[in-house]
């Protein structure tokens, strides 16, 4: 789960509706193909809106057992299961917010190596998600929403409006001012930060 590096994401399944219906008789292996396949998006999702790598793993595995523990609810043929797992990974960093002081821990560096990387090369990408992570902070609540259910978790236009109930052109709207946006804080980022 800690590769967050250009790795390209898995499509969707293309049997998820098998799987999800094999799942929700009690099937844990099906549920397992599930979690594979979509572990990655959910923690990119919640990488970014928090503040270290531990916490993002304790929420990932907690997005996965309420999915597990409330399948039922999931509703199959309205929006793909990746946009009900990204609403309750929504939940839970919002729940971990309100119930938790928030902290900034050390970074460790050693964990954003890449084999053969020079310390330099680590420091910079370090920085440079810093300043990502600092300017998506900055953003509204649904303009972070918008980035990250497009370019992280790939869905489309069409999606990410059903899934946040407006309109395919509010969406195109939003996403732009988003990325606006968030190129001017990152632009301050580089220049001050």
């Amino acid at each position: 789960m800690k590769s967050k590096g250009a790795a390209p994401l898995r499509p969707p399944l293309p049997d998820e509706t098998v799987l999800v219906r094999k799942a929700k008789s009690g099937n844990a292996e099906a549920f397992g193909e599930l979690y594979d396949a979509y572990v990655e998006r959910v923690y990119r999702y919640i990488y970014f809106r928090v503040t270290d790598d531990q916490t993002t793993e304790d929420i990932t595995s907690q997005v996965f057992l309420k999915a597990w523990e409330h399948l039922d609810r999931y509703k199959p043929g309205g929006s793909p299961f990746v946009a009900w797992l990204y609403t309750i990974a929504r939940n839970a960093v919002i729940d971990h917010y309100r119930t938790r002081k928030q902290t900034v821990p050390l970074e460790d560096i050693g964990a954003l190596a890449v084999e053969g990387e020079a310390l330099d090369d680590r420091m910079e990408r370090l920085f440079d998600l810093r300043a990502l992570r600092a300017s998506l902070q900055q953003l509204t609540e649904e303009q972070q929403q918008v980035l990250h259910l497009k370019f992280m978790a790939r869905l489309t236009t069409e999606e990410v409006a059903r899934l946040m109930g407006k309109r395919e052109g509010a969406i195109r709207a939003l996403q732009m001012r988003a990325l606006q946006t968030l190129a001017k804080y990152m632009e301050k980022e580089e220049t001050y930060g």
